[in-house]
Order: structure tokens, then sequence, then C-alpha cells
């Protein structure tokens, strides 16, 4: 029987599923709409769509490691804290996790497409379809990021029970449990002082001089700076934005852990030179659960009011 348009729009009406997964269950039950209906049920298609447009701002962030050379993190979001705490949640994101691991997906919509990790007969996406209907929250694999180091190894470190995701790469010719432990320092760095580049390098001319910009404008507007000569308050300017730069580049962080107050690199030049290599961190991925999601503002009794009028 031909599927027409307007039996779609109809059935996508009666469920909120999507418009190919009511072609693909029309198609299936020859375009008989109970079936049709019945069919979209039982998938979890019909609720997962429902449910698809709630704020998911809770959640969790996932690690999987192979060998010290390759790793993923990923953030699988939900609706509630509840469910982010809730054992079966925590599985399928770990299990999400090791799909990111072995896959070449470049994004997510490529990482959904591909073959379930643990079972091959469906998606990632429909496997998510699954896990919708059946925790009854709308979940979304928001990101994943991995990692290969070619010439050293990647650590991984959770914070909070997994509200921070990190990972962090370093080229040494060493890889021992001396410099694994110091690199794992080094990423509960980055979880706490969330730094935003690895050095003053890696900053571009572009952003010094945008926020030299707003330095020299804070700095004209403070009536102590009147009579100040203009090579004074360039010298100023120079000097806060040094020291705004090594607030959020890690190797010129203070290392949180320092009893000197050393830096970053001095600490991991000092675990490098203990090794006999020298130990460089080159890159490193902070995922934060939620950061930047409009966070939903949960009033229970108007949603059951809502659900039985």
């Amino acid at each position: 029987m031909a599927i027409s348009a307007s039996m779609v729009k109809e059935l996508r009406e009666m469920t909120g599923a999507g418009m190919m997964d009511c072609k693909k269950a029309l198609t299936e039950t020859d375009g008989n709409m109970d079936e049709a209906v019945e069919l979209l049920r039982k998938s979890g298609a019909a609720k997962a769509e429902k449910k698809a447009g709630r704020i998911a701002a809770e959640g969790i962030c996932r690690v999987a490691v192979e060998a010290d050379k390759t790793a993923a993190v990923v953030e699988v979001n939900s609706e509630t804290d509840f469910v982010a705490k809730n054992e079966v949640f925590q599985t399928y994101v770990e299990a999400v996790a090791r799909q990111a691991l072995a896959s070449d997906a470049k994004d997510v919509e490529g990482l959904l497409e591909e073959a379930w990790i643990e079972d091959n007969s469906k998606t990632v996406k429909e496997a998510l379809v699954e896990k919708v209907a059946t925790i009854g929250e709308n979940l979304n694999i928001r990101r994943f990021a991995k990692v290969t180091a070619d010439n050293g190894c990647v650590v991984t470190y959770l914070h909070g029970g997994g509200r921070i995701g990190v990972i962090v790469k370093a080229e040494t010719a060493v890889v021992n449990d001396e410099v694994k432990e110091a690199l794992g320092n080094v990423a509960m760095q980055v979880a706490a002082m969330n730094p935003k580049y690895v050095s003053t390098d890696d900053v571009s001319e572009e952003y010094k001089a945008h926020e030299k910009e707003i330095l020299m404008a804070q700095a004209q507007a403070d009536p102590k700076n009147a009579n100040k000569p203009e090579a004074i308050i360039e010298k100023m300017i120079i000097g806060r934005l040094n020291k705004e730069l090594k607030e959020v580049c890690l190797l010129e962080q203070e290392y949180v852990k320092a009893e000197n107050k050393e830096n970053v690199a001095k600490y991991l030049e000092a675990v490098g030179k203990a090794n006999g290599t020298d130990l460089k961190v080159t890159e490193f991925v902070r995922f934060e659960t939620g950061e930047g999601l409009e966070k939903k503002n949960e009033d229970f009794a108007a949603e059951v009011a809502a659900q039985i009028k």
C-alpha cells in the first residue's frame, strides 16, 4: 500500500513521533493506523518524541580509556538530578563512553547512526530512544571528545560523581605510575581551576588585544588613574593582562598542591626530570555537565495538576 504524506502527518499528530519513524511504522504495517500506533508505542519512539521538547540539563560525564593511549569523555543529559544518580542511567552513559572510544564519528549525529556497541542489531539512536522509554525522561547525548596520544599517554579524571569529566594528553618517553599520577594531578587541576588554554602560546593575539582593550577602558575610567602618565597606565595594563593569562593558561597556573607556589609547568618539569623524560602536556578536554544549558525550574505540583486536567 502506498503511504501518503497525509497518513504520515496524521500518525505524527496522534503519537508525536518523528516523520521518518511514522513513515517506517506505516510501511511495516501496510498502512494500518492502529497497528502503526502500537508499533511506535512498542519501540518507544512515540514516548521519546513527546519528551524530546523537555529540557535535559542535568546528567553526568563518563570516560573510557584504552591502553593509556586513547581516551573518550561523554556528556549525557537527563531532565532531573534524580535520574542522573540512577544506576541504570549511569550504566548506560558508561556504555556511551565506550561507544565514543571505539567510534570514528566526528560528531554526535555520526555517533547516533552507528551500530550500538552493546547490541549491533540497533543503532545508538535507537538504543537512546529505548532508554528514554524505559527511564521516562528526555535524555540527550550532548557531546563527546576522543583524544589519542601517539608519543606519550592520556589520563582521565571524573569529579563530583561525574559532574566534570577531564582528559589530559601528554608527550613523554616514560609512562609509569609516577608519571601517570602526576598527570592525574594535572587533570584534577583542570577540573578545579577550569583553564581555557594549555599555555600562553595557545592564546591568540586577537584575544590578547581584545582583553587589553577592555583593561585599558577600565583603567581610563578609574578616577585614580586620571593624572597618571600613559606609559605608566600601559605598564599597569600589561601586568594585569599577564596576571589574567596566568589564570586561564594551565601551565602558568599555580599548581594546586604546590608547597612552594610553583606553577604546573615547573611541577611537570620536576616529575619529568625525576623519571628521566621530558614530560609535556599538549592537550586537555574538560566537560562540565549542563554548562551553557538552561535548567528547568521544577514545580512538581503544577506538573501533576497539568497531567490530571
